[in-house]
């Protein structure tokens, strides 16, 4: 039996021309054990998604957002309001818990040094509001069995120099630089080994990929998701890609923040390479 996700939205269209996108990222997974949801996009879209791609929302045991930004956060209360609407027509949810990094109550901004402004980028909720939801909070800080085949992974060790996080990001009252120690992944059975999921690995994809080898003692052979390299420079995204490569990875499927260049690159590095989009859905055997 394998793993799957279907990516509820993401930036981009994919044959489902009906589907709705926007700038964030959710999507469903699936174990042999359970079903729950990593990321929740920016505004609900993505419940209205599922609706269309026959995915049961209900199924759902819990949700995991990998850090407070609002494009991976903010479509969690109308998350609940669509499970709360499939309870009042009689149909069971079993949604009750939201899985997050330490510090995730911390509010996020964007700096912008003209004009001296800052830009609102948190989830859009706080812990009282999950309190009066009644939905409970639990925290990932290190690794976090989900089921036999599903992890979460925080706490990153910083190895690789070269992987910066840029310093228009700040979080909290004094608006310090943000190292998002909030940010976890997912890591899921795939064969021998394992496949990273990330939001948009601020704290940078090499980190996180040697991180998640380390604590499970299991090869990474997949990387899905965003790699916030968007911003990065053609050395840093050739290095980086490259390291991947050596790494062993038979799959890259990059998607949201990673960016045009890094799409492009994949068809040269020499591992599969795709890019996901709103709709698509991924196995892991």
């Amino acid at each position: 039996m394998s793993c799957s996700l279907t990516a509820l939205v993401e930036n981009t269209p994919s044959e489902h021309l009906a589907l709705g996108v926007e700038h964030g990222l959710s999507l469903f997974v699936e174990t042999p054990q359970t079903a729950f949801i990593f990321d929740c996009g920016s505004t609900g879209l993505a419940w209205r998604n599922a609706v269309l791609l026959n995915v049961k929302l209900r199924r759902a045991r819990f949700a995991a957002v990998s850090h407070a930004h609002y494009d991976h956060a903010g479509g969690f209360p109308a998350l609940l309001r669509h499970v709360s609407a499939a309870m009042r027509r009689g149909e069971r949810s079993n949604l009750e818990t939201l899985y997050t990094g330490p510090g995730f109550w911390e509010e996020k901004f964007a700096y912008t040094a003209e004009g001296d402004k800052y830009t609102y980028l948190g989830a859009g909720f706080g812990k009282d509001d999950l309190d009066a939801w009644g939905v409970r909070h639990e925290i990932c800080d290190g690794l976090l069995k989900l089921d036999d085949y599903a992890w979460l992974v925080g706490n990153f060790e910083r190895r690789f120099g070269f992987e910066t996080i840029p310093a228009r990001f700040v979080r909290g009252a004094n608006k310090e630089p943000d190292d998002f120690g909030d940010e976890i992944c997912l890591a899921l059975r795939e064969g021998d080994g394992v496949a990273v999921i990330t939001g948009c690995a601020h704290p940078g994809i090499l980190n996180i990929v040697t991180s998640v080898h380390e604590r499970l003692g299991l090869p990474v052979t997949s990387v899905v998701g965003g790699t916030h390299l968007k911003e990065a420079d053609e050395v840093r995204i050739d290095r980086t890609l490259t390291d991947l490569r050596d790494m062993g990875m038979r799959r890259m499927a990059l998607c949201h923040c990673s960016g045009s260049a890094v799409r492009e690159r994949l068809r040269e590095c020499g591992a599969a390479g795709c890019l996901l989009s709103t709709g698509d859905r991924l196995e892991f055997n």
